[in-house]
């Protein structure tokens, strides 16, 4: 087993695993976002919550089932770089979304290596 790899995905599970916690403990986005967990946002944020679980198990899953990292790849760098391109989009605010993309940003050296493993394994 490749322990980079395994440390990789570890990495890319952790990343997500924040807002994931929201799903668990709504008041994460009060403390996470400055949102109220019981408005209209709030309920979404706590919805993204249960995305972010997906994540975050597909990455576990990934990181002990070589068969399941090419299709990981894909989920977990729509959602590093689907964020990175919206808040770059949105003229790069300040506050917590700053931080989520310090994160991200910072996700994607882990996100690369894992990527060029999985698909360079497939040529």
């Amino acid at each position: 087993m490749d322990r980079l790899v395994v440390a990789c995905w570890l990495a890319l599970a952790a990343v997500h695993a924040s807002p994931a916690a929201i799903l668990f403990k709504p008041a994460l986005a009060e403390t996470l976002y400055g949102v109220s967990p019981t408005g209209v946002s709030g309920l979404l944020l706590i919805h993204r919550g249960a995305l972010f679980l997906a994540v975050v198990v597909v990455a576990l899953l990934a990181a002990f089932s070589p068969d399941a990292r090419k299709a990981a790849t894909l989920l977990v760098g729509m959602s590093v770089i689907g964020f990175l391109l919206v808040y770059s989009l949105a003229g790069a605010p300040n506050g917590p979304l700053r931080t989520i993309a310090i994160v991200d940003a910072a996700a994607l050296l882990p996100l690369a290596i894992v990527s060029w493993r999985a698909w360079r394994a497939a040529s």
